[in-house]
């Protein structure tokens, strides 16, 4: 739970760093990847992780531009990509520009329950790290390089002069 702007901006830049550098390494092909039929696919993830960040904290009256969760699959990786950039950087600014550290103990229903903005905050970020986990597998099932989240991926270890674990 964020208990001040300034931990939750520090936390988002680096978040949604790591969320773009994810989103970034798919492809138009990759976008159709599914661990089994009947269930979500690459590009649908990467588009949930976009549009839940509106869905989510619309709903603690934060006011901002970003796709909805109504919207369409992009067709292609790039737009999926931008539209996280652009929704990315319209919640933080909003948020500097309509909260302040107090407004993160206010509480607003989500789901059933009453969390408090920090919280919210907090959940965002852990449903972000959830879903690029799975979004890593199907990743890899498509074929596609992974960029490191927190630590060097596979391919990444060369670049730091170190050999991978051995698996």
């Amino acid at each position: 739970m964020f208990t001040t702007l300034k931990s939750f901006e520090e936390s988002w830049k680096h978040e949604s760093a790591m969320t773009g550098n994810i989103l970034n390494a798919l492809t138009d092909e990759s976008l159709s990847q599914a661990i089994a039929p009947n269930h979500r696919t690459l590009g649908r993830i990467a588009w949930h992780i976009v549009t839940t960040l509106h869905e989510m904290l619309s709903r603690t009256g934060l006011v901002f531009e970003a796709p909805h969760e109504d919207a369409p699959v992009p067709a292609t990786a790039s737009a999926i990509a931008e539209s996280y950039r652009q929704a990315s950087t319209a919640l933080s600014d909003a948020i500097r520009q309509q909260w302040t550290d107090s407004t993160l103990a206010e509480t607003a229903e989500m789901y059933g329950d009453t969390w408090s903005k920090g919280l919210t905050l907090a959940v965002v970020i852990n449903h972000q790290a959830h879903h690029r986990g799975q979004m890593t597998v199907l990743m890899r099932q498509a074929g596609l390089a992974v960029p490191g989240v927190y630590g060097p991926s596979l391919e990444e270890w060369s670049t730091f002069g170190m050999q991978p674990p051995v698996v």
